[in-house]
């Protein structure tokens, strides 16, 4: 299941210790709606391993400011409280699952 980060909730999700992957992203935003489902099933495959969220950067404007987010959709890749990676623009299921593979 994908979660639903916020302003609110991301900080307790990153300092958690398990490997964390957020999608910032928009509703009006093409390219962002093409990885959606691709981050949906990835959130299924690795459920219990990987936290996998989306955060919606309409409605939160801290985390993405914080994170330095010019351009959406742009997925990081948390490990031990730190960003390790990251993926701007849409891009095939394979380029995510070898980013997260790397995380484990």
């Amino acid at each position: 299941m994908v979660l639903e980060f916020t302003d609110g909730n991301i900080k307790e999700a990153i300092e958690s210790g398990k490997p964390v992957v957020v999608d910032f992203w928009a509703e009006w935003c093409g390219p962002c709606r093409l990885i959606g489902p691709i981050i949906e099933e990835l959130a299924e495959e690795y459920a219990g391993k990987v936290e996998i969220g989306k955060m919606n950067v309409d409605e939160n404007v801290d985390t993405p400011n914080e994170y330095g987010i010019r351009n959406i959709p742009t997925v990081l890749f948390f490990k031990d409280g730190e960003v390790v990676d990251k993926q701007v623009g849409a891009s095939q299921k394979a380029v995510f699952k070898t980013k997260i593979d790397a995380l484990l």
